[in-house]
């Protein structure tokens, strides 16, 4: 037995008015010369810029991402890291002068990132820290010290001064590590909120 063919259904078309049966089912014009008078009508132009620049935008951010070296990607994880300590360390005082105040305030390593680059990323090694704390008095970390052996602990600081297996992050490593730390900045903002 043959399978009854569905006869299609008349369509107006968009340029002219006419009926029309369609071959696609996306088609809204009879034929070419009508499309072209589609075409060229205001509202059927903005829809297809934005299209064209939607996709333009599309290929830019590809272009970028394949140009991104590996010191961008570490300045990106940094970056929602060191958000993410001052969300988390929102209400509590600077770690080193124990002060609050309306200047800015920086994520301070206890142990800085260039002699120990392994603990860059351990939350433990990082405080919300006052500007003045952090850039003039070089984190201040003789206050520090007292301060976080108080917070976190003697055994919490005893780790972190002690040995530490060197790490060298790679581009999956410092993607993952960004969208971890998003991800806690964004669940720390629906808690606040």
């Amino acid at each position: 037995m043959r399978a009854a063919i569905k006869e299609v259904k008349q369509k107006t078309c968009k340029g002219c008015g006419g009926k029309f049966r369609p071959s696609l089912s996306t088609q809204k014009a009879c034929s070419v010369k009508c499309a072209l008078d589609l075409a060229k009508q205001p509202a059927n132009q903005k829809v297809a810029r934005k299209a064209i620049a939607d996709r333009e935008r599309r290929e830019i951010q590809a272009q970028k991402q394949k140009l991104k070296s590996r010191s961008d990607y570490m300045r990106e994880a940094q970056a929602a890291f060191n958000q993410w300590i001052r969300l988390r360390d929102e209400g509590l005082p600077c770690i080193s002068c124990g002060r609050h105040h309306e200047g800015q305030y920086h994520a301070g390593h206890y142990r800085t990132v260039g002699a120990n680059p392994e603990l860059r990323f351990e939350p433990l090694n990082v405080h919300k820290q006052c500007a003045p704390c952090n850039n003039h008095k070089s984190g201040d970390i003789v206050n520090y010290r007292i301060n976080l052996v108080h917070r976190i602990g003697a055994d919490a600081v005893a780790f972190i001064e002690g040995p530490h297996q060197p790490r060298r992050y790679t581009i999956e490593d410092l993607k993952a590590i960004k969208a971890e730390y998003r991800a806690k900045i964004k669940q720390l903002k629906e808690t606040a909120a």
